[in-house]
């Protein structure tokens, strides 16, 4: 995905986009932060479990190892539910992070994740995130899983850590 910088247009909320010609997701979101701080808060576990997901779910960080070739692991729990993720880190720094994401309940899909943090200049970075998913049929269940209401109240916990300052 080429990033363009578009200081007018303003992304409050996850715009998430399904590519037409390759089964991947696009996600772009505006956060008042630094990449800096968008980047400790993809990659330092503490703060990591308090923003990710839907508001409804408790997670649990197994495992986390965020460097180059570390893996990671975190459980999801709601209403006596519980759901695994992981991966590994490929790449970490601080303007990019790439990794790889497995639902364990889909453990056949995995899918390699781009995200890059662009600086717009105003005390704010867009956050730009591409996942290659496996298959169209796995990206699309993806997408009808509830997906965008999980990331979009997911990104809100975040603006509201880095409004107290947390980050």
């Amino acid at each position: 995905m080429t990033t363009t910088r578009d200081s007018e247009t303003r992304y409050s909320e996850a715009v998430i986009a399904a590519d037409p010609t390759v089964p991947a997701i696009h996600i772009t979101r505006d956060f008042a932060a630094t990449p800096a701080q968008l980047f400790r808060a993809h990659t330092d576990p503490k703060i990591f479990a308090r923003w990710i997901g839907p508001r409804s779910i408790d997670t649990e960080i197994v495992e986390w190892d965020a460097r180059n070739g570390g893996s990671w692991r975190y459980l999801a729990r709601r209403e006596g539910v519980e759901e695994g993720f992981r991966g590994c880190f490929h790449t970490l720094r601080e303007d990019r992070l790439v990794q790889t994401f497995t639902w364990e309940g889909m453990p056949d899909e995995v899918a390699l994740e781009t995200m890059t943090f662009e600086d717009l200049g105003d005390g704010r970075t867009r956050l730009h995130a591409f996942s290659l998913c496996d298959s169209f049929e796995g990206r699309d269940a993806w997408l009808s899983s509830g997906m965008a209401g999980g990331v979009n109240e997911g990104y809100a916990e975040l603006d509201a850590l880095l409004a107290e300052g947390a980050l």
